[in-house]
């Protein structure tokens, strides 16, 4: 979208220099990633960064105009957790780079999540970008590392002593994020510990620490809460759902709160219109639409074609929504002369005293496959996995 700086990385590319970006990578975590990384940058100008933050800032507003009630709803029972917060601590928001029908290129929400993605990574990944290409630096996010490592310290930490403060997850070492998890650790001082590590007296929770049994006063969660019944004969001391002395950061009940169960209720021009599944109106056409379950995550149960032989063998209808189909648009030229499309994700974090949540960093997710997921790609594709967007004036 932008030649000047497309045409300058593709003349500076090689392997050489794409194996040298992970090998950095590799250097300042200590692991490989679990997942693909693109061997480029999206390139997006000023003018799409505006209709990106434009269409953020009112579904943002209709999310905090909407009463409790609703977004209570969205929570399952079996799966509410005590001890609720007025606004999530994170706010991820995908918009997948499409063309209008005026051939105008435009964002399309995707989904939206309260859910900690690759905040600490993409910091470094956004780094090591320029390092290996220098004259990206002119494009880098305006918030210095320093400033990015204050707001995250003061989020999750908010000023308790760290060795009282982990990131929770199942099995981390098994994780696709775990590079994620270390850059964390390193950033913060904590520990990243397994819920089966985690001991439970009466209202408190505790970890090992360096051989000490040490008490759990903020719980940074990454565990994904319908992973849950999905892991077999997995043991732990502690059931989400008992109320504890812990905060979290951010409440499970927020993975609920914001997730695809708000997309029927958002309006703006770049919202696809969506429905659950139980009020699909007959005057629309399913061929039009993606058939998405509420609760998954990375993309799983989505079905790009539902026929009505599908929709009707559902039984959870309410569990389900229709999005209107948006078309990717393929602008990100690769060194052979390919294009790849791409979506995007703007990382947000909501201090607990704010009116709003501030935006800190992007992700984002390249691909030459039907779907946003590098599963779905050729093996021997490129310019497709992991990256991060610069924005520049045209």
């Amino acid at each position: 979208m932008i030649p000047k700086y497309r045409k300058q990385f593709n003349q500076e590319f090689s392997q050489e220099k794409y194996n040298q970006f992970k090998e950095i990578l590799k250097q300042k975590s200590g692991l490989e990633a679990g997942f693909r990384i693109s061997e480029s940058p999206l390139f997006l100008t000023k003018e799409f960064e505006s209709k990106l933050i434009d269409a953020s800032e009112s579904i943002i507003t209709q999310i905090k105009n909407l009463p409790e009630e609703t977004l209570q709803k969205a929570i399952p029972d079996n799966c509410r957790v005590p001890n609720d917060t007025k606004q999530p601590h994170f706010f991820t928001i995908d918009f997948g780079i499409c063309k209008s029908e005026n051939g105008e290129i435009e964002p399309q929400l995707i989904e939206l999540q309260a859910f900690p993605s690759l905040y600490a990574f993409q910091k470094v990944f956004e780094q090591t970008f320029c390092d290996v290409y220098p004259f990206l630096s002119e494009l880098q996010n305006k918030t210095p590392h320093e400033d990015f490592k204050n707001y995250m310290k003061d989020l999750i930490l908010d000023n308790e002593n760290p060795e009282h403060v982990i990131l929770l997850e199942i099995y981390p070492e098994k994780q696709k994020t775990a590079i994620d998890f270390v850059l964390t650790e390193k950033l913060l001082g904590i520990k990243t510990v397994c819920l089966t590590k985690i001991k439970k007296d009466g209202r408190k929770l505790f970890y090992e620490n360096d051989g000490k049994l040490t008490e759990i006063r903020r719980i940074y969660n990454r565990v994904i809460f319908d992973e849950l019944d999905r892991i077999p004969d997995l043991k732990s001391e502690f059931d989400f759902r008992e109320d504890v002395d812990v905060t979290w950061v951010t409440h499970p009940n927020w993975f609920f709160k914001i997730s695809k169960f708000l997309l029927p209720l958002l309006q703006h021009q770049f919202v696809p219109k969506s429905y659950f599944l139980h009020e699909f109106p007959e005057s629309e056409s399913l061929k039009n639409f993606v058939l998405k379950p509420l609760f998954s995550f990375a993309g799983s149960g989505v079905n790009l074609n539902p026929t009505k032989e599908i929709t009707d063998a559902i039984e959870d209808k309410e569990n389900y929504i229709l999005q209107r189909k948006v078309n990717y648009e393929p602008i990100f030229e690769d060194i052979n002369g390919e294009f790849s499309k791409a979506e995007i994700r703007l990382l947000y974090i909501w201090r607990e005293n704010d009116e709003r949540p501030i935006l800190l960093e992007n992700l984002g997710r390249m691909t030459k496959a039907a779907m946003v997921n590098v599963d779905f790609n050729k093996k021997d594709a490129i310019w497709i996995g992991s990256s991060n967007a610069f924005f520049a004036e045209e």
